[in-house]
């Protein structure tokens, strides 16, 4: 899957410290989310998408696998 979130975390100049703390996750899940190591669960995109004022079909996008 495809996303947005890296680009949509620099734009508000966090870390991914940052964002984690935000999102009541580790650091290393919004590594994986961000390098598509891991898709979040649909709680959690639900959040992100909330949290960066977003739909979430504009943060993620299938990618060319599914």
């Amino acid at each position: 899957m495809n996303n947005r979130v890296r680009e949509l975390r620099g734009e508000r100049g966090w870390s991914q410290a940052d964002l984690a703390e935000r999102l009541e996750v580790s650091r290393q899940t919004v590594n994986a989310i961000e390098t598509g190591k891991y898709d979040p669960s649909l709680p959690l995109a639900f959040k992100i998408a909330k949290l960066f004022g977003h739909p979430i079909e504009s943060i993620f996008e299938p990618g060319s696998d599914t």
